[in-house]
Order: C-alpha cells, then sequence, then structure tokens
C-alpha cells in the first residue's frame, strides 16, 4: 500500500516532481521519496510496507535485466499462489516483484488472475512504453491529467495539483457533489484531472476494458458457497507481515468481517452521546478482542474535517468520513492494516429504502431515485441522468439501481475509506468488494436479498450464529453524525439542508464560492 506518482511529460524538473511526490508522504512513511528517471519518463514512490518488510521491495523496483520498471499502490493477496502456478522463482517475498514478472511473461492477459487492489505503472526504458492498470471495482485510487505532451498519474490529486497549479474547477462536478455528494462518471472536481477508471487497463494512452459487472439474471449462491467465498475473502486480506485490526460499528457488516477475521483488535468511534459503543462493545466481548472506543468531539471534528480537506485538495463526500480519520489514528498505534466493512450493502442490497422502491418499480424513473437518493435541498436532474446513464440499459429498475450502487455508489465509498486510512498511513481492506463475490452475487434477485422482507437475509442467515442474536437483527445505523451539532454557526445562511451547509463547509475550506447552482 503506497502512493505513486509518474509522468512523461517534457521539461518537468525533478525537484518539483520530488515536491509533488512528497504532498503523499503519508501514503508511504516507512520508505517515502523513492525515485527514478529514465529521459522524460520519472517514476515516484512512498512505501508503506505491508508484506516483505525488507527494503529490497522498496519501490520504483526494477526487472532483473533493469529494462523495467514498476511503481505499484496495493496488494496481490494470491501472488504466492500466482508465483507457484507460474513458475517464478521470487527474489524478494513481495507482490511487487511478483506483479511485474508475471506482466512481462504474460502482458494484460495476467490482471484476470489477480486477486486484490492495485494501480500500478510499468514503464519500458528502452522504448518508452508505459503500461498502466487499475483494479476492478477501483479500490485503490489512481487521478490522470493527460495533456498533449505527455501524463500525470497520481495516487492522490494534491500531487497533480502541485504539477499543475493553474487547473480550474469543474463546475459541472462541483454540481455532482452538491447534488449526489461526490463525482461520477471520472469526474474530479478539477477539469482535465480524472479518475483512471477501474476494470481497465492502458497501453501507451490507448485504454481497453479487461472487467466489467456481468449483467442478466443468475441463480443465488447456495449458503454453503455463500460462506465459502467471504471466508476465502477475509483469509486473504489477513496476509501481512504487519499487524490486522477491524473497524467494528455494531453493524452486522463489520460485526461479521471482525467474527470472521478473528484478529486481537477492533476499534469504533462516534461523538459524544451520537454513537453505538455499547452495541460495538457487545460485539467485541462477544469476540473476545481489546477493543477501543474513539469519542470525538465537535471541535475536534471540525479541525480534522478541515485539514483533511486541506490535505486532500478535494471535499469530503460525507460527514462520518472525519470520523473514520479520527478513528483510524488510534488505530496506527497497533495495526497497520484494518478491516472494514464496505461493500456490503451493495452486494445485498442493504439501503433498503431505494432497492426496495427498485423492486417493485415496473419502470425506470429518475425523479422518483433521485428523491431517495440525493441528500442536498435542491434537485438536479440533470446530474443525476448522468451519473446513472451507464447502467439505465439493463433494464428494470432493481438491475440498474443494483449495477449502479455496486459501480459507481460503491467507487466513492471506497475513495471515502482510502482516504480516512492513508492520511494516517493505515491501510483499509475491504472483504465485500472482493471481486469473486460481487461476480457471484451480479444478477442474483432481490427475493434473495431481502427474502421475507428481511434486510441482507443471507448474510442474517448464513453468519448470524457468530454474534449476538440482537446485534444480527438491529437497523442498520453506521457512524452517525448530527451536523447541526458539529458544524460551525456562520457555515452557511442557514438555508438549504444539514447536507447543504456540509457541502458549503468543505467549498469554503478549499476557498471556492458556495452558493449552490440552478438546478432543475
Amino acid at each position: 500500500m503506497c502512493g505513486i506518482l509518474f509522468t512523461n511529460r517534457p521539461g518537468m524538473e525533478r525537484e518539483d516532481f520530488v515536491a509533488a511526490l512528497a504532498t503523499m508522504r503519508h501514503r508511504g512513511p516507512d520508505a517515502p521519496g523513492g525515485y527514478a528517471r529514465h529521459g522524460d519518463a520519472q517514476l515516484g514512490h512512498n512505501r508503506l510496507s505491508i508484506v516483505d518488510l525488507n527494503p529490497r521491495s522498496n519501490q520504483p523496483f526494477w526487472s532483473r535485466d533493469r529494462r523495467h520498471a514498476i511503481v505499484f499502490n496495493g496488494e496481490i493477496y494470491n501472488y504466492r499462489e500466482l508465483a507457484r502456478t507460474h513458475g517464478i522463482a521470487l527474489r524478494t517475498g513481495s507482490d511487487t516483484e511478483l506483479l511485474l514478472e508475471l506482466w512481462l511473461r504474460h502482458g494484460e492477459k495476467m490482471l484476470g488472475w489477480l486477486y486484490g487492489m492495485f494501480a500500478f505503472v510499468v514503464l519500458d526504458t528502452v522504448t518508452g512504453e508505459t503500461f498502466v492498470a487499475r483494479d476492478r471495482l477501483g479500490v485503490k485510487p489512481l487521478y490522470v491529467h493527460e495533456h498533449a505532451d505527455g501524463v500525470i498519474l497520481a495516487s492522490e490529486i494534491a500531487a497533480i495539483l502541485r504539477l499543475v497549479p493553474e487547473t480550474a474547477v469543474d463546475e459541472f462536478a462541483l454540481r455532482q457533489y452538491r447534488a449526489l455528494r461526490g463525482f461520477f462518471g471520472g469526474r474530479t472536481l478539477y477539469r482535465g484531472i480524472e479518475m483512471f477508471p477501474p476494470g481497465c487497463f492502458s497501453r501507451n494512452g490507448k485504454m481497453t476494458r479487461y472487467w466489467s459487472l456481468p449483467e442478466g439474471p443468475q441463480t443465488p449462491p447456495t449458503d454453503e458457497e455463500l460462506d465459502a467465498l467471504l471466508r476465502s475473502a477475509v483469509d486473504y486480506r489477513l496476509i501481512a507481515d504487519v499487524p490486522v485490526g477491524s473497524y467494528l460499528s455494531g453493524g452486522l457488516d463489520s460485526s461479521i468481517v471482525a467474527a470472521l477475521a478473528r484478529r486481537a483488535h477492533t476499534w469504533v468511534t462516534g461523538l459524544p452521546g451520537e454513537n453505538e459503543f455499547e452495541w460495538a462493545e457487545k460485539v467485541a466481548h462477544h469476540l473476545g478482542t481489546e477493543h477501543r472506543a474513539i469519542t470525538v468531539t465537535a471541535e475536534r471534528f471540525v479541525a480534522a474535517a478541515q485539514e483533511m480537506i486541506v490535505a486532500r485538495r478535494e471535499p469530503l463526500a460525507v460527514p462520518n468520513e472525519v470520523l473514520l480519520f479520527e478513528m483510524t489514528r488510534a488505530v496506527k498505534v497497533k495495526n497497520t492494516v484494518v478491516l472494514s466493512g464496505e461493500g456490503a450493502d451493495e452486494l445485498f442490497a442493504g439501503y433498503d429504502r431505494i432497492f426496495r422502491w427498485a423492486g417493485e418499480s415496473r419502470a425506470w424513473d429518475v425523479r422518483e431515485f433521485a428523491r431517495r437518493y440525493c441528500y442536498g435541498g435542491q434537485l438536479d436532474l440533470e446530474v443525476v441522468e448522468d451519473a446513472v446513464a451507464p447502467f439505465v440499459g439493463r433494464g428494470e429498475p432493481f438491475a440498474i439501481v443494483s449495477a449502479f450502487f455496486q459501480i459507481a455508489h460503491l467507487h466513492g465509498l471506497l475513495r471515502r475509506l482510502d482516504n480516512a486510512t492513508m492520511l494516517c498511513g493505515v491501510e483499509g481492506r475491504v472483504p465485500f468488494v472482493d471481486h469473486r463475490l460481487v461476480e457471484r452475487l451480479a444478477g442474483v434477485p432481490l427475493g434473495y436479498k431481502m427474502a421475507g422482507g428481511v434486510v441482507k437475509a443471507p448474510l442474517k442467515r448464513v453468519f448470524g450464529h457468530l454474534l449476538p442474536a440482537d446485534v444480527v437483527h438491529r437497523p442498520k445505523v453506521g457512524f452517525p453524525v448530527n451536523l447541526d451539532r458539529v458544524l460551525p454557526r456562520g457555515t452557511s445562511d442557514g438555508a438549504g439542508t444539514a447536507m447543504d451547509r456540509w457541502f458549503d463547509f468543505n467549498l469554503s475550506a478549499l476557498g471556492l464560492e458556495t452558493s449552490s447552482p440552478t438546478c432543475v
């Protein structure tokens, strides 16, 4: 898990590149400032050591013949199996070496063999050719700025802005943020800086998709199959040479992950008098973990939010991102890797207010979807239609909503987790985003995921015996944040919803205009 930076633009000074890499030092405090140059191409890497702590695995990492170099952010959980299967004798104990050697032997075909999360760049120093790839669901971030004379790729926007400081705000992206609490379709807050698309690779700038969410109906898995898939997903994400802990909100998803992981440390966070500490403690006691509850005061909330916004150079999506950040500061004392329950709601129709509507609807109605999905005070249907457009061709409303949440909505949650954890030098791992689970649950009907009207019925049926019964059947809460309690006075003129005031707070921290756009 790391921060990567690459450019092949001519005339880019080394000191500017190194300064840009330093903006992401928090992503790799164990070996920051890794640097290599060949002609106009420059590669940078900040390493957070997780697997093979030896400096021999620092990056940029070179092939045996010194022709190819790689910078890589992520984890390939099945790297040992792949090394054995393909007869690769590793010089190190790292997945980085395996990734490069596998690509040299098999090219882009090897992407389909990887279990894990990744964003990486390979440079051929003889031809100057580049190969770039990102994992199927976009667990690991990769931002790109393209120009006529070359490209900049980075794990965070701040690094690109250090190299291209004149970048302007994308007004449509700003509308996306206000309407949808995030960015969609590859957009970021800045014109000319986009997300490298998940499930894609690029060879010398030519983009190719190598993975898509399966379409069409699919029969549900048996309970035994679901049990095996999730246990395997958790077990893979325990592979590390550093201590692994678990977030534990007291809800179903994180509790199942913590129960399957069987690791010593669990963590919960919340505001004074507004938290799930009692439920998390009940699960922790049941599992026998060393548990810690992190209380975040209103004053600390505001200071931490501003710190995050300034460091990231982009607004936060939802308020509980700040709680995740503050909790992860404490996690870092004991654990360098933490497991999280993100992705379960997308897999098992956990957002029942929207999924029940979709399952009962015969025809797609974007306005009705927006009423249930948007949180701002004004309805911007043009923005909503644009975000959902890639999924409308899937037919019935339930299929559209399921695909939207599994791909577009989930991507925002993964950005939230990555930002909150990596600012603290901690790696967040998400078992429910294992691509094997995602592929197996795609196209499975609502009647399975919400059997008998019970939200996440399969999870409760298959894994409920691992947890206290009242925890299994309690309503979903998450990390609640009462914005009226935490936002400072004067955040806005009082108009709009609490979320509108949250948007204003974020944009003000970035020095941007906070007046709401005209929406239709």
